[in-house]
């Protein structure tokens, strides 16, 4: 590759991540918003008594709640913790951390808008399936001891003050609303480096990494979404929490390259195992040992890497005998034209005015002495600082594309 090839492909990698970015940020406000309303809104009274058994309705109740939460996987792993701890049961908390980073409603918009409907309605069935398949497994399995010495390790709960106030009286506390602009600058706070990464990587797959990788990594790719073997598809439902694993970036920031995976020819399964995958990472594996022991973070690893890969197959089949697997060649965001005077346009506008609003209440307003803390899992410092550095290379690589590009005609 000659510097004039480099030039043009940098600046097309940048164009194409802030494309991507600005596609996606109307929704990303919007699902954090109504993220932020409803954790501060809604109360989760009698939680520990409604997730304490391993029935149905405590499984509802859990997946109820996930789907109610932060779609962040460090939240989702510190509110599991917790829940376990005050008595809730294994499978109701686990049915608690697959739908809260699977069945949130801002994944499922930023997913409609980078993939389409079908993998949205995908991504929720496949949320539900996984639970089914991990409830399962468990009561197949029945790990007790593993369960019983994962409670000994994290100990005795402490009783909380259970709030039962209405939501008709708390959404005109103003108090709340303060409450609710810390929660939404919190939200951004856990996702900026994951996501500015992800859309960086995103861009730069997209103008630097040919489709020969893609081909050589997913076997069989670019062959039709519907002609994949058996052995095919379940490599590339293996080969997807892989694929995940190597970019670290949680499940908001990989889906435009889920995009472009599809965009590749990599199969539905493939692509579902990818975006799933979120959960089976090795920062993952690390805050559960050091919340329940290693025996019981490699039995959560293997049970949701098991479930996530039948749950891939599961889908591809179920969407591909109703014929519901749209064409990989139709999806070339890429190639878009990302900046125009359309729909995307005003929404963005207009949601910035609400993320404006929001951080106004929560960090500038009279009010702003108000502490509102979500707990978080223990985050490696290590791997904090290196993604911080990572995110701050990012900002430079994106400025100097544009610069290449729209400055110096490449």
């Amino acid at each position: 590759m000659n510097l004039e090839n480099f030039l043009e492909n940098w600046g097309n990698a940048a164009n194409t991540a802030l494309g991507f970015f600005w596609m996606a940020l109307w929704a990303f406000i919007l699902g954090y918003a109504l993220s932020s309303m409803i954790q501060v809104l809604v109360t989760k009274k009698n939680m520990q008594k409604t997730m304490g058994k391993s029935d149905m309705k405590s499984v509802l109740f859990g997946t109820f709640f996930g789907f109610i939460s932060s779609s962040c996987s460090f939240s989702a792993l510190a509110t599991t913790k917790s829940l376990f701890k005050k008595g809730a049961s294994f499978i109701s908390s686990m049915a608690f951390l697959l739908a809260s980073t699977n069945l949130v409603i801002e994944l499922g918009i930023v997913i409609s808008i980078f993939l389409g409907w079908q993998f949205v309605v995908g991504e929720y069935v496949g949320g539900l399936l996984l639970i089914l398949i991990a409830w399962a497994l468990i009561g197949l399995i029945n790990p007790k001891s593993i369960i019983s010495k994962a409670r000994q390790k994290l100990g005795d709960s402490e009783k909380e003050k259970v709030d039962s106030t209405p939501i008709s009286e708390k959404i005109q506390n103003k108090t709340n609303w303060v409450k609710i602009g810390k929660q939404y600058g919190m939200e951004w706070k856990m996702v900026w480096k994951d996501v500015t990464i992800g859309f960086t990587i995103a861009g730069i797959i997209s103008a630097f990494v040919p489709d020969s990788f893609f081909q050589t990594l997913f076997i069989n790719t670019g062959s039709g979404q519907t002609s994949f073997g058996f052995f095919t598809l379940l490599e590339h439902a293996i080969i997807g929490p892989f694929a995940a694993f190597i970019t670290f970036i949680g499940s908001m920031g990989n889906i435009p390259l889920a995009a472009l995976l599809f965009g590749k020819g990599v199969s539905f399964a493939g692509v579902m195992a990818f975006i799933f995958s979120d959960l089976v990472v090795f920062p993952v594996l690390r805050i559960n040992a050091k919340y329940y022991g290693w025996k019981m973070s490699l039995f959560i690893l293997f049970l949701l890497f098991t479930a996530l890969i039948l749950t891939s197959l599961m889908l591809h089949y179920s969407f591909d005998l109703f014929n519901l697997i749209p064409d990989f060649s139709s999806n070339n965001i890429s190639k878009q034209d990302h900046f125009q005077i359309d729909y995307t346009f005003f929404l963005n506008i207009g949601f910035l005015v609400v993320s404006g609003i929001l951080i106004y209440l929560g960090f500038y307003s009279k009010k702003k002495d108000i502490s509102y803390m979500k707990e978080m899992a223990p985050k490696s410092p290590l791997l904090e600082k290196i993604l911080k550095y990572l995110a701050f290379v990012s900002y430079l690589w994106l400025a100097g594309g544009i610069l290449v590009k729209y400055i110096f005609n490449y």
